[in-house]
Parts: structure tokens; sequence; C-alpha cells
């Protein structure tokens, strides 16, 4: 089956350690995350019942820990992190997370930099 729900959890906020440079790892930064979950909602829809579907506060949570926790170099790995626990739930079958590094050490003028990945069961 494939489904055409999604839940979207937009500018979740957490302080994070992540960076190839020594300063990022002892300053960190501000970190930015959007996740969009891909599931099926008609049964949870159905019978007004939150088992039936993902529990969005506790994923944000949990987003937020894994970004606050064990620094890495690369944001890239950010996202994968991110992806493990939106799949964790056997409800999704997909998603999309986009981590944003509003604060990334470039010496030009920018708005963002941000990776997003696409990860599914299949």
């Amino acid at each position: 089956m494939s489904a055409r729900d999604e839940i979207a959890l937009t500018g979740l906020r957490a302080m994070g350690y992540h960076g190839v440079l020594a300063e990022e790892r002892v300053a960190g930064q501000l970190f930015v995350v959007d996740v969009v979950l891909r599931l099926s909602l008609a049964e949870a829809a159905a019978g007004d019942d939150l088992t039936a579907t993902v529990d969005y506060g506790d994923l944000a949570a949990r987003v937020v820990r894994a970004v606050e926790s064990d620094p890495v170099d690369l944001i890239e790995t950010v996202a994968e992190r991110v992806a493990a626990i939106a799949l964790s739930s056997p409800r999704v079958e997909e998603t999309t997370v986009t981590v944003h590094k509003p604060s990334a050490p470039i010496t030009v003028p920018f708005a963002d930099v941000s990776v997003t990945i696409r990860r599914s069961r299949a």
C-alpha cells in the first residue's frame, strides 16, 4: 500500500554541536529540522485513535534529543539519524527529512544551508 497521507513537523529547533570545524563542536549552534511522514491516516481518523497514527509530540521530542546528542561532522548524518527515528514507527512507510544549519560557517552572506533526504521501508 502506498500512503498518500502525511504528518509534517516543520521548524523543530535544537542546539547541536555538529560540524567539521572545532569551533562548531565547542560553541554549538541552532539546527532546524523538518520531518514529513507518509502513512495511512484513515484508521486513526475513522476511530479518532492516537494508537492508529504517530504521536507527533513524542516524535518531536525524539528528533530534538537526536539532534542534541552525539556530535557528528555532517548534517547528512544528522538527517539519517532523524530518518531512522521516523521510520521506527511501523506505520510510517516513507519519510522526508530536511536539516537546516542557518549559522553554518560560510564566509559569504547566505540565508540557510540544508540537506534533504528521502527514505522508505522498501
